[in-house]
């Protein structure tokens, strides 16, 4: 399995717990835990396929993790600075930090990674 396609099914799978840790932070919020949790693993997905690309492209672990903080941290940032419809409040860091935080995980994970085809070449 390439790095894109690891990144993009660990994204997709941290996206959810990251959509879940809404429960925790902000309970209020748990009539659309669905719809939360759905978008988490979008962002997951698309963050880890991004990720999974350029840790193909580079090998650099601290570098790595930084992008995948960075990207993550980017396709959140929209999110975290909206304002709940239902409540009116603010979710900021309640949402950055998971979201960063699966970035640094799918970075990390990416970049020690190692493809099928790279094993049996060593």
């Amino acid at each position: 399995m390439g790095k894109p396609l690891f990144g993009l099914i660990l994204g997709g799978i941290l996206g959810v717990f990251d959509g879940l840790t809404a429960l925790i932070s902000a309970p209020e919020v748990a009539p659309q835990i669905m719809t939360i949790v759905l978008g988490s693993m979008g962002k997951g997905l698309v963050a880890g396929w991004i990720i999974g690309f350029v840790a193909r492209k580079l090998d650099n672990l601290p570098l790595g993790v930084f992008i995948g903080m960075l990207v993550s941290g980017a396709l959140a940032l929209p999110f975290a600075l909206a304002t709940d419809p239902n409540t009116g409040e603010k979710y900021f860091w309640e949402i950055l930090i998971p979201g960063m935080l699966v970035g640094v995980i799918v970075g990390y994970a990416t970049q020690r990674h190692v493809p099928r085809r790279a094993e049996v070449n060593s």
